[in-house]
């Protein structure tokens, strides 16, 4: 999970508000006061979720979440109003929790949809680790393809450059090492990965991949070298940057209500997914679906969304690479509250961060979205009725590069199967109206166009 160390600064930090400024409300981006606040908020939040939830879950800045806030929101409005959203978002949601609504959605679900959601993530995280290490590249616009993405920089299902072959070795060793049953697999090889590319670096000095795309086969994310500086004192002066409604003065209560209901649809699903997916690894799921201490879990991933955004840092949420350490052998809240005190620490040692290239840190979201993946025997695929929902699920996480489209394409389609075939009477009340939530969030944009606010 270090990664969002590095990638949340990337993406809320480098972008302006409407006004032109940063966040720390500056004329220039601010990494490093970024980096150490998120760093703080999952460091805080993880703890919390050991203590209270007394599972492995770990939180941190949730992606999607905060690439939505940055481009979507914060271009309408100030950061501290687009942060007071986030705030307004968690707090709902935990209202929802507390009157135990969030908990009955989630027990109202099928078994097989939330196999299907965890193994729709499987496949996610696993795209992901393929496309972060270039191992999977975008076509470009100009290729003259309607194929979206190919093998390799060229496309031609060539590999070619060093930072690749690092990440093909560092798969095939930690694939190995999980075969095996090594213990701390997944963690040896990003270390011995990471080792690799900085021999490789200071050998080949083959550099970064520039935005011009003159250097293809570069790194990406981080060039492989020891940084300038080990440690640093962190600059915390980000947190409590935000304000609770200011964003209904600048675009109107509608538009913000809207905003609000958005970020709290994607936050509640997805937070949903990553539980059972996680708690599957765990074996913390009981045979009727549910997942033990469900509310308390709910309730203090609720709460580090609104703390999320009071820190600066976009919603908290718990995060799918809890996996990664379940994997491991993690089933208490102790090894949350290690993961905790280990993010804390990690705003001092913030430049450590630049170690680490994708192509180093990849291979394990491979390696874990494999093991998520064998869940897929848990479902029924001779009953059509239910396997095709979850085919839905599992397969549109990773096409459309999102886990709440998956959730939402697989539910929609369960009730209307249901429907068509006569036996709505079958569907929990609950679905009809978790059904309803995301046929308006798929339909978001028309109805922003009918009420004059696209």
């Amino acid at each position: 999970m270090a990664y969002i160390v590095v990638l949340n600064p990337l993406i809320i930090g480098t972008v302006a508000d409407k006004t032109g400024q940063f966040l720390g409300d500056g004329k220039n981006p601010n990494i490093a006061l970024v980096a150490a606040a998120t760093a703080f908020a999952a460091g805080i939040l993880t703890i919390i979720m050991g203590v209270f939830g007394r599972v492995p879950f770990a939180l941190a800045t949730g992606l999607g979440l905060n690439a939505f806030l940055a481009f979507g929101i914060a271009s309408q409005m100030s950061w501290e109003d687009a942060m007071g959203l986030v705030v307004l978002e968690g707090i709902v949601i935990a209202i929802l929790v507390v009157t135990g609504f969030r908990v009955a959605v989630f027990h109202a679900i099928p078994a097989q949809l939330k196999t299907a959601i965890s193994v729709g993530i499987g496949l996610f995280i696993a795209l992901i680790g393929f496309v972060d290490a270039g191992f999977v590249r975008r076509m470009p616009d100009a290729s003259g393809t309607t194929v979206p993405v190919k093998l390799g920089a060229l496309g031609n299902g060539s590999l070619t450059g060093w930072p690749t072959l690092v990440f093909v070795v560092g798969l095939l060793v930690t694939a190995f090492l999980v075969a095996r049953r090594v213990k701390g697999a997944i963690l040896l090889g990003i270390v011995g990965t990471t080792v690799l590319a900085m021999i490789v670096e200071a050998i080949g000095k083959i550099g970064a991949q520039t935005p011009d795309g003159s250097n293809p086969n570069g790194w990406s994310l981080n060039v492989p070298a020891w940084p300038k500086n080990f440690i640093e004192l962190p600059d915390l002066s980000l947190l409590g940057q935000f304000s609770l409604f200011g964003s209904f003065a600048k675009i109107g209560g509608l538009a913000a209500v809207m905003f609000v209901f958005t970020l709290m649809l994607a936050d509640f699903f997805d937070t949903m997914g990553t539980i059972v997916g996680v708690g599957r690894q765990a074996n913390l799921v009981q045979e009727d679906g549910t997942v033990e201490r469900t509310k308390e879990i709910l309730l203090v991933d609720s709460l580090a969304a609104a703390a999320g955004g009071a820190a600066s840092v976009s919603s908290n949420t718990t995060y799918i690479e809890s996996a990664a350490g379940v994997g491991e052998g993690a089933r208490t809240g102790l090894a949350s509250i290690v993961t905790g005190v280990l993010f804390l620490l990690a705003m001092f040692f913030a430049p450590l961060t630049e170690i680490v290239p994708f192509e180093a840190a990849t291979p394990a979201l491979v390696v874990v979205g494999f093991l998520m993946m064998t869940q897929v025997k848990e479902i029924d695929f001779s009953d059509f009725e239910t396997a095709i929902p979850a085919f839905l699920t599992i397969v549109l996480m990773p096409f459309t590069y999102s886990i709440t489209a998956g959730i939402g394409a697989g539910f929609v389609s369960y009730i209307a199967i249901k429907v068509f075939r006569g036996r709505a009477r079958d569907l929990h009340p609950l679905m009809w109206l978790v059904g309803a939530l995301f046929v308006v969030y798929f339909a978001l944009e028309p109805i922003k166009s009918l009420l004059g606010l696209g």
